[in-house]
């Protein structure tokens, strides 16, 4: 199967069959049946796309529930390093990342669901990242925490003075000052 477990229960890397020869490449980057061969039935109902330029971090984000999200991210052109953070109460990896590079070149996608936070940075000139939802976006509902958390010590791999945030993103609270509404 495509699908690769990662150290963090329920978060999985989706690695599509390419077919590749002269002319260039093939791929399903999403497959409705191969998904819930899997046990992953998700009702996608939004797409999001953005462009950023090297050093831009984006997150780490959330929805609060209801309006909650599953996403599957993956990268249209460039390079990004996608970092999930476990925030489910009573999970074992409570509070632990997971990050991994995203390219258009290897086609890697990654599977957040509902209770983890997320983010990434761009570690190519330009990058165009490409993710499906499951629930639609809800201004309201938005969270977040600091990406800079000493208490999750991500290396997002970028020199400090390269790094491009938002300034909403520069005052989001610490992990250890949330109280999660999501349960293991």
């Amino acid at each position: 199967m495509p699908f690769i477990k990662t150290e963090l229960p329920d978060l999985l890397v989706f690695e599509p069959v390419v077919h590749s020869d002269a002319r260039g490449y093939f791929f399903e980057s999403y497959n409705q049946s191969i998904f819930q061969q899997e046990g992953i039935d998700i009702h996608w109902v939004q797409d999001n796309q953005s462009s950023s330029q090297y050093g831009v971090i984006r997150g780490l984000h959330f929805q609060m529930p209801p309006y909650a999200q599953t996403k599957l991210v993956r990268v249209l052109r460039g390079s990004i390093l996608d970092v999930a953070i476990d925030i489910r109460k009573g999970s074992p990896t409570f509070g632990r990342s997971f990050a991994i590079e995203l390219s258009a070149e290897n086609k890697k996608q990654l599977l957040v669901p509902k209770g983890f936070a997320h983010g990434f940075s761009v570690l190519s000139e330009q990058a165009e990242v490409l993710y499906k939802c499951d629930a639609f976006y809800n201004k309201s509902s938005e969270q977040g925490f600091l990406f800079t958390d000493p208490d999750l010590a991500i290396n997002w791999m970028i020199p400090a003075d390269r790094t491009i945030v938002s300034e909403k993103d520069k005052v989001l609270p610490l992990l250890k000052e949330l109280d999660s509404p999501f349960v293991f």
